[in-house]
């Protein structure tokens, strides 16, 4: 890592600087200018693709890009990118590119195979909505929110993440689901039909009473009785054991009950919200950077590696929860920023390597020994989006 922080001295592109009087403020401008940099690299990169099935970034695999198919969970991040990048510039060109990398995630709007429809639909064609107002993207999201509907069960009352590896469960719900909501809230707000909401509020209930421990650090997985709704079991899939706090599990969570807040104003979805933001800052394996190891819990703590990721959808959540918590407004401000310049300064990609990736040092899943170290398409979308949330403030 010491490395990248001298290449990106060396690039100009250091954002601050530890013994300058700017030291832990995020530059936001030079962020995106180096933003902007490395996703015209992966634009160029991504002319040499001849298969048309293979229609965004996720990863690097031994240095080479590697693509997916419109079905992966990840392909609406790259889209997102760039309609990213358009909030901030407002540019002709980038919206022609956001427009052009959305269109091929749209016919995922009838795949009801996965639970991952927000973040394939939602990243892609729901931040090009929010931004265009097209009508167009309007019909398919809420024709993606009636997909992902055929997925809840009243008798778990939650939607169902996975139908693979049925030898291990049998109505398994991931946390990562929480942040597929947000496309069931926006659709009850897109069409006044309450079937959506219905269907949202129920999953974040039923998840917050089954998938959190008493110190509110969440499960990765748990795994119900279809018939009756009883939990069968509370496991992992992703993070070091069942009894881990899996570190991007923890960030889905602080992000999705905060989102939850920001359609229902439930109080007890800032409440929850709050007491994860809690049990993340106060544990002691959270290191000073507060980029977090792939796992609160994992074995070789310091000597294990980060996951970028997961700090840029912690930053992500803690600018919009700010705006509700009033008594930790700035705390949460403080930390959200720290975050942002560690991303910004120490994990970012030299410009003209990682093939236009942003950021590096995320972790997929170390279990598997997947996507270890490497960048990966949904870390520089939530990064992005912790930086326009900056922006705002």
């Amino acid at each position: 890592m010491k490395n990248i922080h001298i290449a990106a001295l060396a690039a100009g592109l250091f954002i601050g600087g530890v013994n300058s009087s700017n030291a832990q403020k995020v530059n936001v401008k030079k962020a995106f200018q180096h933003a902007e940099l490395q996703t015209d690299l992966m634009l160029k990169e991504l002319t040499a693709n001849k298969n048309a099935n293979l229609v965004s970034p996720r990863t690097l695999e031994k240095g080479e890009l590697k693509l997916v198919a419109s079905k992966d969970w990840t392909s609406g991040f790259f889209p997102g990118v760039l309609w990213y990048l358009y909030e901030n510039d407002h540019s002709a060109k980038r919206m022609k590119e956001a427009k052009q990398f959305t269109v091929p995630i749209e016919k995922e709007k009838d795949n009801g195979t996965t639970h991952d429809m927000g973040f394939k639909v939602y990243c892609s064609v729901g931040t090009g909505y929010q931004l265009t107002k097209d009508a167009h993207y309007k019909e398919v999201l809420i024709e993606s929110a009636k997909t992902l509907s055929t997925r809840f069960n009243p008798k778990t009352g939650v939607i169902r993440s996975w139908d693979h590896s049925r030898d291990k469960w049998v109505n398994p719900t991931i946390i990562d689901n929480m942040l597929n909501l947000e496309l069931l809230f926006e659709a009850t707000r897109l069409t006044g039909d309450s079937s959506f909401y219905k269907i949202a509020v129920s999953h974040a209930n039923t998840t917050m009473k089954n998938h959190f421990r008493a110190d509110y650090s969440s499960y990765h997985v748990v795994d119900y009785d279809p018939n009756t709704g009883a939990v069968l079991k509370r496991t992992t899939h992703q993070g070091y054991s069942d009894a881990s706090a899996w570190a991007r599990g923890q960030a889905w969570g602080l992000y999705g009950y905060t989102m939850c807040y920001r359609y229902t104003h439930n109080v007890a979805y800032l409440k929850q919200a709050e007491h994860i933001a809690h049990y993340i800052f106060s544990h002691p394996n959270m290191p000073k950077d507060l980029v977090p190891y792939w796992d609160f819990n994992a074995p070789g703590i310091p000597n294990e590696p980060r996951d970028a990721s997961a700090a840029a959808v912690i930053s992500s959540a803690l600018y919009e929860l700010s705006a509700y918590s009033k008594a930790n407004r700035a705390d949460y401000l403080k930390k959200a920023d720290k975050i942002l310049y560690s991303l910004s300064t120490d994990y970012i990609a030299p410009v003209g390597t990682a093939k236009g990736f942003i950021l590096l040092h995320s972790t997929g899943s170390k279990p598997s020994n997947s996507e270890v170290d490497v960048p990966l398409s949904y870390g520089d979308y939530y990064y992005l989006e912790a930086l326009n949330r900056k922006a705002k403030l």
